[in-house]
């Protein structure tokens, strides 16, 4: 088993990068790099999305003749692609708001550790 995941260097990739931004987000208390773990586990999923996505041989599903048989097992699934370009501005977005309301945290409370801020709340 372990030698068939070697052979497949995406899906590790996927794996490693899963499991650091995972990691990141519940070990740290930082609010900045519970979100530097974010953007990790979504790119991880948008990695694990284009490698579901792509096929060996095959081509961009656009017709160029009407005339003639198709087959379908010929063409690759634009789905997957174009629900990663979506994620990736979704999540660049969401990154975004999310950096604004640290700061706005961060000029209210003065710190962006967690710890710190729930004491001051308590």
């Amino acid at each position: 088993m372990f030698e068939n995941l070697l052979s497949r260097p995406n899906f590790m990739t996927f794996i490693i990068l899963f499991i650091f931004g995972l990691t990141i987000m519940v070990t740290h208390h930082n609010l900045i790099k519970k979100l530097i773990g974010m953007y990790l586990l979504q790119t991880s999923v948008f990695v694990f999305l284009v490698n579901t996505g792509a096929k060996f041989g095959s081509t961009v599903p656009i017709l160029l003749s009407a005339g003639g048989s198709i087959e379908p097992s010929n063409y690759a699934n634009p789905l997957p692609h174009a629900l990663v370009v979506t994620g990736i501005v979704v999540g660049v977005s969401t990154l975004g708001v999310s950096l604004g309301l640290t700061i706005a945290i961060w000029r209210c409370y003065g710190s962006i550790e967690e710890d710190e801020i729930n004491e001051r709340l308590e």
